[in-house]
C-alpha cells in the first residue's frame, strides 16, 4: 500500500489584531493516509479541524511543518512549498475540496457548475451533460432546479450540489468539511454511497464529522484532534 499523504508536525495561528491575541489553531498535528484509505477527524467545534483541511489544499499556509503529498504529476510535493502553478494544477485534477458553503460564479446554473467540473477533465459537452445529470438526480436536485442559479437554493441543496461538482471529478484525494452537516436522512445516505464508490474505485478521503453513526463502516481510522492520534477500532 502506497502512502499518498503525510501531514508533519503543523501549526497554524491567527492574529486577532482588534483583540491583541493570537489563536493556535493547529497544534503539532501528524498523520499520514495511505492511498484507498478514508481517515475521519472529529474534535470539538473550534479545534481546528477545518483548518488543517485548508491547510492540505493550501487555502492557508502553516507557520512550520510539511505536507507531503504524492502527486501523480509531480511526485512527492510539499504543498506547503509547491508553486501556485502547481496548487492550481494539483486543484483541478487531483484534490477535491467539499466545504459546508457554495461559492461560484454568479449567473452560473447548478446543471453549468457540475458541467464545467467535468470539462475541467477533459470530458467533452456531450459527456459533461450525462455526468452532470446523473450526479443532480443521485443527490436528488430537483430537475426543476437544474437550470436556476444556486443562490436561490436551500442550505441542503447548495452543499448536495456542492458535493455533486467535486465527486464528479473522481479525485485522488477529495477534502470533506463536514459533508452531511445540513442534510436529512436520506440525503445522508445518498452522500454515503457516493464515497463508498469513490473509494471503492481508489480515491483516498479525509473527512471531518460531527456524526460518528455516519463515520462507522465507513473511515478505515479515525484521528482525534483534542488527543492529536488515531484512535484504534473506530470508525472502521
Amino acid at each position: 500500500m502506497s502512502r499518498l499523504l503525510e501531514v508533519k508536525s503543523i501549526y497554524k495561528s491567527f492574529m486577532i489584531h482588534h483583540l491583541g491575541k493570537r489563536i493556535h489553531a493547529v497544534n503539532d498535528i501528524s498523520f499520514s493516509l495511505d492511498a484507498g484509505k478514508f481517515i475521519g477527524i472529529i474534535g470539538k467545534s473550534g479545534s481546528g479541524k477545518s483548518t488543517i483541511l485548508k491547510l492540505i489544499y493550501r487555502t492557508y499556509l502553516p507557520e512550520r511543518g510539511e505536507i507531503i503529498y504524492n502527486s501523480e504529476r509531480f511526485g512527492k510535493i510539499d504543498l506547503m512549498k509547491a508553486s501556485e502553478r502547481d496548487m492550481i494544477y494539483l486543484r483541478q485534477y487531483e484534490i477535491g475540496y467539499v466545504s459546508q458553503f457554495l461559492s461560484v460564479m454568479p449567473r452560473t446554473t447548478a446543471r453549468e457548475i457540475v458541467e464545467q467540473s467535468v470539462l475541467e477533465m477533459g470530458k467533452t459537452q456531450e459527456e459533461a451533460k450525462v455526468i452532470a445529470e446523473e450526479a443532480l438526480t443521485h443527490f436528488d436536485l430537483d430537475p426543476g432546479l437544474w437550470d436556476n442559479y444556486p443562490a436561490t437554493f436551500s442550505g441542503g441543496e447548495k452543499l448536495r450540489l456542492n458535493i455533486a461538482s467535486a465527486i464528479v471529478k473522481k479525485p485522488r484525494l477529495l477534502l470533506l468539511d463536514e459533508p452531511t452537516a445540513s442534510l436529512d436522512d436520506a440525503s445522508k445516505l445518498k452522500v454515503r454511497k457516493a464515497i463508498e464508490k469513490l473509494k471503492d474505485e481508489g480515491t483516498t478521503l479525509i473527512g471531518i464529522f460531527h456524526d460518528l453513526e455516519f463515520m462507522e463502516g465507513l473511515c478505515d481510522k479515525v484521528f482525534d484532534f483534542q488527543k492529536g492520534k488515531c484512535l484504534e477500532g473506530v470508525g472502521a
